[in-house]
């Protein structure tokens, strides 16, 4: 018979019996875990499932079926000697070898001799004679045609053991095989049955803590099988494989431009960096610092990629190009969108590349609340970007280059993030430079080597040519330092400091108009700066009657108004559906399927607003988007009103463009004031004007003295404010302001408002 023997580390398991050096095999309890004894487990288990048996629960005993077939064959005769024994297994399990069959003969003889001699019957130890035939023949059958082979057959039982199944197992491998039994409450129980571990031996090993509570074989199956299928996701698997930041001294610009062979010599790995730098360390040098470090990449003839601010979304021609379909699960997603990645001049890179894509795709589908559709999205954007840089990046790419993929600004959002972390699997330095700390990365990676400076500094784009590099004098960034200080939180604010605003309509007294109408914007009630985003209160009015009917203190009042921001209409009609409008033919093409496509309009040779300032212009965007969202104007979404505000707002007068251009979120805003003193209503296009110039921030007052519904024929509801402040008068000509003399500055507010005392 074999004997048993303790390991010298794990894998003596594996060994062949040639290997072992005599007749002996291995019997081990395991009681805990690490990631070493889970990763033995799963090579065991798969040992045991090409040559021995796997046990989950209890081998059940022999039902009544078993053992009439057992009596049929055998008879109930029996005899505790060796030579029945032997006998009977090459009549009951006649594909047995000799030598096996001797084995096992041998060893049920001594384990029977154990029960006598420990006071069992003669009717019990046939019972158990009779269990261990019925267990050998429709449990382990499969084993003892094995036994003596070179590779030694093994059995993996799980959960606690009895007492019958510890002697039928010890029995079997007295015979030539190995156990493992993976107790995963302790040991307790298995002691009750041998107390002194004569039959196995406890696998001791340092760090062992216990199972986790979802271990067990049928997730270590599962697991299996995720595995398997996983494989078949990546085909055939490059040969080489990224060694990250492991070779890197810690001096980002140095390392990355150390010339690749100097890196590594292991032919198995290509040697890349990818590092995150966050500050800069020297705001008088940064700027030259990159540029040379450019300059040094370009002369080692690295294929260097530089982005700024933003990675480009991918556009509606290169979404067309990726083969797509729909999907069940995310392997099946993955497995079909990775047949996009072609690089037919070099088979190994596009082994690398889908092995990278699959990687990063893994990933982003364990993201808690992931599922197909967002996917299959992240995965189009994915690769619609690879092909987009594969060729800057991987021409004529050969074992072990290296290229540069350099990105000034930082990840905006998960897309950006999930493709660097690709590139970063690729041979290529992936280098984020995060100068300005008012920016942020979202990317987050265990592999990320990062760099943190003290220092901050705002800068436009990365110096690629030596004609875009500027550096700031000491006295500059001192007053840059100044700058920031006097301007954060301070109530002061530098011109044009902010691009984006909201608007709030202001409720007040008609009296009070007058009053906020020429003050700054950060001196009204709501005003407010959060996330960069201005808060702008604006009189939006409609004001009726005459105040006690005084004409001519009536236009002083309105040429107080006017001031040199001030735009005066002196009776409807000023724009109709009439008026010369070029941008009429597009307004179907800029706004499609529920959106505003702000690139068409921008591409259009017929847009007038690109000589405006490009934040102005996109807040303008920004905002013919909302005014139609909003479905103030009548027919929005209807009859095709949508358009009319497209077509309206983008074919506005020049002197408005003017005061838009001007126009600063944190001074004095622009204003309009219409007249209306017939019964002409303003038409559609004035009010969409007016509704949009409300959006963008402008005071608007309508003067109607007549009292007439003059301005609310194409609005949903009500959007302004309306005063009633006397009796309504008609027929009015509306004079000519400049010979009007409006009350004098020397007149203080209240004095207008309540008279002198």
């Amino acid at each position: 018979m074999y004997t048993h023997k303790k390991i010298t580390q794990l894998n003596d398991f594996f060994l062949e019996r040639s290997r072992r050096e005599g007749d002996f095999v291995f019997f081990y309890r395991i009681n805990g875990y690490t990631e070493d004894i889970s990763e033995f487990i799963q090579n065991y288990y798969d040992a045991a499932r090409k040559s021995g048996v796997i046990i989950e629960g209890k081998i059940p005993n022999p039902d009544e079926k078993n053992l009439s077939f057992y009596g049929e064959m055998m008879g109930m005769d029996f005899k505790q000697d060796r030579e029945f024994i032997s006998n009977s297994l090459k009549k009951w399990l006649p594909r047995m070898k000799d030598y096996p069959r001797r084995n096992v003969a041998d060893s049920i003889f001594y384990l029977l001799e154990s029960l006598k001699k420990s006071g069992k019957t003669e009717s019990m130890i046939k019972n158990a004679y009779i269990k261990f035939m019925c267990w050998l023949y429709y449990k382990f059958e499969r084993i003892v045609n094995q036994l003596g082979e070179e590779t030694i057959p093994k059995i993996l039982y799980e959960g606690d053991i009895s007492y019958y199944e510890l002697m039928l197992i010890s029995i079997i491998s007295n015979a030539g095989c190995d156990v493992v039994l993976l107790q995963y409450n302790g040991d307790e129980s298995y002691l009750k049955t041998d107390k002194e571990s004569v039959f196995s031996d406890d696998l001791k090993l340092p760090d062992m803590k216990a199972f986790p509570d979802n271990y067990s074989l049928k997730s270590l199956r599962e697991k299996i099988k995720n595995e398997v299928g996983r494989a078949r996701l990546y085909g055939r698997k490059p040969e080489v494989t990224n060694c990250t930041n492991a070779w890197i001294e810690g001096n980002w610009m140095e390392d990355i431009a150390k010339s690749v062979p100097l890196r590594g010599n292991d032919k198995r790995f290509y040697y890349n960096c990818f590092c995150r730098v966050i500050g800069v360390e020297d705001k008088y040098t940064y700027l030259n610092d990159l540029y040379q470090f450019h300059q040094m990449l370009i002369h080692d003839k690295r294929k260097v990629v530089v982005v700024d601010d933003v990675i480009p979304k991918p556009g509606a021609e290169e979404i067309r190009t990726i083969h797509r379909g729909n999907y069940a699960n995310a392997e099946q997603l993955i497995m079909d969108l990775s047949t996009n990645i072609k690089y037919t001049a070099n088979d190994l890179l596009q082994r690398i590349m889908v092995k990278a894509f699959v990687d990063v795709m893994l990933e982003a589908a364990a993201v808690p609340g992931m599922n197909v559709n967002k996917l299959t999205s992240r995965a189009v954007y994915l690769l619609c970007r690879l092909k987009r840089y594969q060729t800057e990046l991987f021409s004529n790419w050969k074992m072990p280059d290296v290229s540069c993929f350099i990105y000034m600004g930082g990840c905006r959002d998960t897309d950006e993030e999930i493709f660097l972390k690709m590139l970063a699997r690729l041979p290529v330095d992936v280098l984020i430079l995060v100068p300005d700390f008012a920016k942020r990365c979202c990317l987050t990676d265990e592999h990320l080597y990062e760099v943190n400076y003290t220092e901050s500094f705002e800068v436009g784009r990365f110096p690629r040519e030596s004609a875009g590099v500027s550096i700031g004098t000491a006295a500059y960034q001192a007053e840059r330092e100044l700058d920031t200080i006097m301007y954060q939180d301070s109530g002061l604010y530098r011109n044009r400091q902010y691009e984006k605003a909201n608007i709030v309509s202001l409720r007040t007294m008609y009296e009070e108009i007058a009053i906020l109408w020429d003050e700054e914007l950060k001196y009204r009630p709501s005003f407010g700066v959060i996330d960069d985003k201005v808060t702008i209160p604006v009189i939006y009015s409609k004001i009726c009657g005459v105040k006690e009917n005084n004409v001519q203190e009536y236009w002083k009042s309105i040429k107080m108004l006017i001031t040199e921001d001030t735009f005066v209409i002196k009776q409807a009609g000023f724009i109709q559906n009439t008026t010369s409008n070029p941008i009429k033919q597009y307004a179907t093409e800029f706004w499609k399927e529920g959106r505003l496509r702000a690139d068409r309009i921008k591409e259009n040779p017929q847009y007038r607003y690109s000589v405006l300032r490009e934040e102005i212009q996109n807040y303008m965007l920004e905002k013919l988007g909302v005014l139609i969202r909003s479905k103030i104007i009548k027919g929005t979404f209807v009859n095709g009103t949508e358009y009319t505000i497209v077509s309206t707002v983008l074919n506005l007068p020049k002197e408005i463009l003017r005061m838009i251009q001007k126009f600063d979120f944190t001074k004095k805003n622009p204003k309009l004031i219409y007249i209306l003193t017939d019964e002409s209503s303003i038409t559609l296009e004035e009010s969409i004007m007016t509704a949009y110039l409300n959006l963008l921030g402008f005071d608007i007052i309508f003067f109607v003295p007549t009292g007439y519904q003059t301005v609310e024929k194409y609005f949903n509801s009500m959007p302004m404010e309306e005063h009633q402040i006397g009796d309504y008068i008609y027929d009015l000509n509306v004079p000519d302001f400049n010979r009007i003399v409006a009350v004098t500055d020397s007149v203080s507010w209240r004095e207008r408002i309540f008279g002198k005392r």
